[in-house]
């Protein structure tokens, strides 16, 4: 059985009411590491009790589905990749897999601004590399040279030193040379993770890429060789896989929603709560919050970003807290805006458009987030989302909600011809929200680990570490409820 206590004396041991676990922050992570504890707990027929401690109104983090007219505007992630187990399988458990939905066939392809106007991105390029040279040699966004040293990738030598880390823009242009990284790596892969490539870890990030240098001596090689190897009809091992994505039907607030209210079964979210310490004690952990009371508790899980975990931990364990300390963070904004389909002169046949830092734009990306699933904007209509910011023009977010709104006015009008009359309009500013997997990341990971190890009864979850997708985000808050619940059991 399982039990939650609601207005309980703070100040009893935790033996008083069987074993109590503290999860501070209930986003993604927070929320599945409590509903992994109840699982875990209900399945050992355990005494339990869960409390979540969120300093924001509202459960979910930096997911949002917000609903405006017949607008389902979505103002964090949009979707989530399937071939990773951590959201498709909560989905399942929550009873809400028949729930999801595939991206539309019709759109599933990207474009990438080149000088000024939307192309598109050669068919079989993956990320980093394409699993064909034809589509490449088509292509007009690289020059004769480019496409040539393109090819050449497959006579590139691999590394003779596989065991250390490599920034991104040093693999690419090492591999594939400078007109792959500017014209087409980074910014597909800064619409991931919104970082600078000069600083971005290869292993802590696309390891995959490394793999295949290593076994098959070239990356073209070994796309070509999965692409030819998969069964018909699936997608490709690699790349933008843009098949493998789903969503919720109603968004992926939903998730979040269908959640929040599984794990308020059998937990206690404190919504506007914080937690301003934490301190050690012979037995178990007594944690202050921000409302100045105080509780004691067998375990903690820590779902919050580095910094914060950080600041929490510098006392009790001053190692894995200054290696937090050093994971720097971008801040992105998303403008999310919706228009008439007579209103935009672009025909909108992609599912986004990613820019360039070459361009010398002042957006990062548009996602076509209604040509990607459906029931995101009315008949007639679409829902774009702009980013702005991130690692390479964090001054962005200096700027006010009505300055930004006139920036992406500004380069949407420019770059796919709208006629600036959007029937709703919404800023989401997410500020030190996505983590920064500089080189090293792998190793930094493993030391804080290593340091928390020792420590059976405290964990880590959330995107510091292993992951920024919500799979990894999910999986991650899983991972803490088990190995804290080994620790109490």
């Amino acid at each position: 059985m399982t039990e939650v206590s609601r207005g309980h004396d703070q100040d009893l041991a935790p033996s008083a009411l069987g074993r109590r676990v503290a999860i501070l922050g209930a986003g993604v992570s927070g929320l599945a590491a409590a509903f992994r504890l109840n699982e875990l707990a209900r399945d050992a027929q355990r005494l339990l009790t869960v409390d979540l401690y969120e300093s924001a109104p509202q459960p979910g983090g930096l997911v949002c589905t917000r609903e405006v007219g017949d607008y389902r505007l979505e103002l964090g992630p949009d979707s989530f990749i399937t071939n990773k187990p951590g959201a498709v399988s909560l989905c399942r458990r929550l009873g809400m897999e028949d729930q999801l939905v595939p991206t539309d066939e019709r759109y599933r392809r990207s474009l990438v601004l080149f000088r000024g106007r939307p192309v598109a991105v050669p068919e079989d390029f993956q990320l980093l590399a394409p699993s064909a040279l034809w589509p490449v040699w088509k292509s007009p966004l690289f020059s004769p040279w480019g496409k040539l040293r393109i090819a050449c990738e497959l006579f590139v030598p691999k590394t003779r030193h596989p065991e250390s880390d490599e920034s991104l823009a040093s693999f690419v242009r090492r591999r594939l040379g400078q007109e792959a990284l500017d014209r087409l790596v980074q910014p597909l892969v800064g619409g991931i993770y919104t970082s600078d490539p000069e600083k971005l870890s290869v292993r802590a990030t696309l390891a995959r890429f490394q793999e295949m240098e290593q076994q098959s001596g070239s990356l073209i090689k070994a796309l070509a060789k999965a692409a030819t190897t998969r069964a018909p009809g699936h997608a490709p091992a690699t790349g933008a896989r843009y098949g493998l994505f789903a969503t919720p039907r109603l968004g992926v607030g939903q998730l979040v929603e269908v959640l929040a209210a599984q794990v308020e079964r059998s937990a206690q979210i404190h919504r506007g709560v914080g937690v301003t310490q934490l301190r050690r004690l012979p037995q178990g952990f007594e944690l202050e919050t921000s409302k100045g009371t105080k509780a004691r508790y067998d375990a903690v899980i820590l779902a919050v970003p580095a910094h914060r975990a950080a600041e929490l931990l510098r006392h009790e364990q001053p190692v894995a807290a200054r290696e937090l300390a050093q994971i720097e963070y971008a801040s992105t904004a998303i403008v999310v805006t919706g228009h008439r389909l007579s209103d935009v002169a672009h025909p909108l046949d992609a599912f986004g458009l990613v820019i360039p830092a070459k361009e010398r734009r002042k957006i990062l990306a548009v996602s076509f987030t209604s040509r990607k699933f459906a029931l995101r904007a009315p008949e007639g209509s679409v829902q774009l989302r702009t980013f702005v910011g991130g690692a390479m023009q964090p001054e962005l977010m200096e700027r006010s909600d009505d300055e930004l709104l006139a920036l992406v006015r500004d380069e949407l009008t420019d770059l796919l011809g709208i006629r600036w009359q959007p029937e709703v309009t919404h800023i989401a500013r997410w500020n030190r929200s996505m983590p920064q997997y500089h080189v090293g990341h792998v190793e930094r990971a493993a030391r804080i680990e290593s340091s928390l190890a020792q420590e059976p009864h405290l964990a880590l979850a959330g995107n510091a570490l292993h992951g920024v997708g919500l799979p990894d985000t999910i999986s991650s808050g899983e991972a803490a409820a088990e190995k804290v619940w080994k620790g109490i059991a």
